[in-house]
């Protein structure tokens, strides 16, 4: 062979080696990939539905990938059995009463399974063993509710379209706020006014505040009512005394109201007197009599006294009459007695005398 031979030959072995060479690390890099060199368990999960899950897919636990799908057999009538490999190494962290859910990547991405490691208190799995599955979302009832979620947002958007343009236009309160200058400048007025209450209530406030600190200064009645026992006895004795004057007065009143009625009944005599008109104008006319009968009676003793029969009688009583006073101013500590009427007490029958 000559030399440009023997070059080629050589030139092609080492490509050919280079090939064998990417093509071996493609091997174990895709093996590694795949966990096809490791050793691992197998574990199943039945779903009701997967998703679109497919062979070959990741298995990831707490956020790092432990294994991969390693088939998809339908089971029962409509259930679907997932068989996963999984690092053996990891087998301790997962429990029997984990459970696997099928996730995604992203949105649209590939499917994927993420197990939850369970309790403690449970052993681990071993190789073999069924977990719980736990239904995915499915994607078309999440694009319906997603649908109408769009429909809504499309609903409310044309209502805040129309309730700006009414706000905009002046219609409402809120609009006429905004357009109104006369609406917006009795707003403020409004506002002015709170505030200038909010400002009497605070001055309200201080005041109260400084009354009460008076009230609860030391030797103020509040004070003393507060605790002073002595005082506090004498205010209960005082309301005490109170209570019975009160007592009191309601019998006085009652006493009044009784003796009112007494008066205004017209068969005691102060209620005729009071009330009976006719007996007050027989009253009145007896009144009259005895008047004119006393008028007559002084006439009468009169023309006694200058009666011949009579003129003895009454000198002697003159003279008695004098003696009398003059033995009572000759006594040291004279008393005061009244002088008889013996004209009026003497002589009763003049009357008769005169008719």
């Amino acid at each position: 062979m000559s030399s440009a031979d023997n070059k080629r030959t050589v030139i092609v072995g080492i490509f050919t080696f280079l090939a064998i060479v990417i093509l071996v690390a493609g091997i174990f890099t895709l093996a590694g990939q795949q966990k096809r060199l490791i050793s691992t368990i197998t574990v199943t999960a039945i779903f009701d539905d997967v998703a679109g899950l497919r062979t070959g897919n990741n298995v990831w636990f707490s956020g790092v990938k432990i294994g991969t799908i390693k088939s998809i057999n339908l089971y029962g009538d409509s259930q679907v059995e997932v068989v996963m490999n999984i690092e053996e190494k990891v087998q301790q962290y997962i429990r029997k009463n984990a459970s696997a859910r099928i996730s995604s990547e992203s949105f649209i991405g590939n499917k994927n399974i993420v197990i939850d490691g369970g309790t403690q208190s449970a052993a681990p799995i071993q190789d073999g063993d069924r977990i719980t599955a736990v239904s995915p979302l499915n994607t078309d009832d999440l694009m319906e509710k997603l649908q109408q979620n769009n429909e809504n947002l499309v609903a409310i958007t044309g209502d805040f379209k129309q309730l700006t343009s009414r706000l905009v236009n002046g219609e409402g309160t809120v609009g006429a706020l905004l357009t109104d200058t006369t609406m917006a400048q009795n707003f403020r007025d409004v506002v002015g006014n709170l505030q200038r209450t909010s400002q009497s209530t605070v001055n309200a406030s201080r005041s109260l505040s400084a009354f009460t600190n008076k009230l609860n200064s030391p030797g103020g009645l509040a004070n003393q009512l507060a605790t002073d026992k002595e005082v506090f006895q004498q205010l209960k004795n005082s309301m005490t005394q109170l209570e019975e004057a009160t007592a009191s007065t309601s019998e006085i009143t009652e006493n009044l109201r009784t003796a009112s009625s007494r008066l205004n009944n017209n068969n005691s005599a102060v209620g005729v007197l009071l009330n009976d008109q006719q007996f007050a104008r027989q009253l009145q006319s007896t009144m009259q009599n005895l008047e004119t009968g006393t008028e007559k009676l002084d006439q009468n003793m009169e023309a006694l006294q200058s009666n011949i029969l009579f003129r003895g009688f009454f000198r002697r009583q003159a003279r008695e009459q004098a003696k009398q006073q003059e033995q009572q101013k000759q006594q040291p500590a004279p008393q005061q007695v009244q002088p008889k009427d013996t004209t009026r007490q003497e002589f009763k029958p003049s009357i008769l005398i005169e008719n």
